[in-house]
């Protein structure tokens, strides 16, 4: 086994004495994971930890989905794994909450995985390099923000709640370092055989267009291209982090809860499902435009909305701060409808965003007109 050529997966996402779950779908990525982590157990430095495995049934592709779940049942009762098998309906997803057939699968695919750490520390899961720049590219084709272009994360965690404790659980992905023909050649040289999916090669898909069509055409001009993107992504992940905490330190100074009312105070929604707040321009005026993006951003998701980066534009014109065409009058009354509900109105003084749901009900705070803040949303 020693000659044999070893995956360069990330042990240091695993520690000694945790429940690790492997995520596996019968494919050769999930197939090879689940192997190397029984030999990084079986190894002279042992990994260590304790190893199960679950497979998701998503109910879409009839016998070649049985087919599937046997194989895993024979691979992981040959490997003397324990395996969990979970059923899904994708189909009624979709129907119910209107998403598109990837994303219904993915969603319920995790919620198993979430539930799962009740019982386990970590789920790992098989994503690979060429997963890391395929998703790259996908989120740049379709205007994604820095945070769309950090692509998979190595690691997702999560608190649960065991006997009044909070602890953290997690999902890793241990092969972003791996290139799929790695994977490839370390299953054939064990002799292990592995499942094909063929919705892989539906090119309805938009991944799978990418995989196929795109990808292959960005490598005749950088061979290395998904190295290159996936470098790119743990430097958008690197940014992010950074600048999750400047945003958070710099908010507070610009952002207010609600809309000014006469006499003095703000009117804040107390009904569910109504929230507000509003950006002080002349504070946004005096940041860097760096800082004005994100500070914008954030004040969108604080309302539980995103913003495309062509909708921040919009939003930093209504304040006068950047040009747009067609332009964007930066007067008060002006208005803006930015989707998902979400609105913007100049004052002026600030930008009022709001996702309407009801009238307001009115409160006061300590913040009176023109006068500085006592308290701060």
């Amino acid at each position: 086994m020693t000659n044999k050529r070893q995956l360069a997966i990330d042990l240091s996402l695993m520690s000694a004495g945790e429940r690790v779950c492997v995520a596996i779908s019968g494919g050769a990525d999930s197939t090879a994971l689940l192997l190397a982590l029984i030999e990084a157990n079986h190894a002279k430095e042992s990994l260590g930890v304790v190893l199960s495995a679950i497979h998701v049934h998503h109910g879409l592709r009839g016998a070649d989905g049985d087919a599937d779940e046997a194989f895993v049942r024979d691979l992981c009762a040959r490997l003397e794994v324990p395996l969990l098998v979970e059923r899904v309906d994708v189909a009624a997803r979709q129907s119910e909450e209107r998403e598109g057939l990837e994303e219904a699968a993915r969603e319920l695919r995790y919620g198993v995985f979430w539930r799962l750490m009740a019982d386990v520390n970590v789920v790992a899961t098989a994503h690979t390099l060429d997963d890391q720049a395929e998703t790259v590219v996908m989120k740049l084709l379709r205007g994604a923000w820095t945070e769309g272009i950090s692509g998979i994360a190595p690691t997702i965690e999560r608190p649960i709640y065991r006997q009044l404790k909070s602890e953290l659980r997690r999902i890793v992905r241990p092969m972003l370092r791996v290139r799929r023909a790695e994977v490839e050649a370390f299953l054939h040289e064990r002799g292990q055989t592995w499942r094909d999916d063929a919705s892989n090669r539906d090119l309805s898909l938009t991944r799978n267009r990418i995989r196929h069509e795109l990808m292959p055409v960005l490598r005749t001009f950088n061979p290395g291209i998904d190295a290159t993107l996936a470098r790119l992504a743990d430097i958008a992940r690197d940014e992010e982090a950074f600048w999750k905490g400047e945003v958070g330190r710099v908010l507070p100074q610009v952002l207010l809860p609600g809309r000014p009312v006469r006499g003095g105070g703000r009117a804040v929604s107390t009904v569910t499902g109504n929230s507000s707040c509003a950006i002080e321009v002349e504070r946004l005026r005096a940041m860097a435009p760096a800082v004005r993006r994100r500070i914008v951003r954030e004040a969108a998701r604080s309302l539980g909305c995103s913003l495309s980066a062509e909708e921040t534009a919009k939003l930093l014109a209504l304040a006068g701060l950047a040009q747009v065409c067609p332009p964007i009058a930066a007067r008060a009354g002006a208005r803006l409808e930015l989707g998902r509900g979400l609105r913007a109105e100049r004052t002026a003084r600030e930008i009022h965003l709001q996702v309407e749901a009801a009238p307001f009900v009115a409160k006061t705070t300590g913040r009176k007109a023109g006068g500085e803040t006592a308290a701060r949303g």
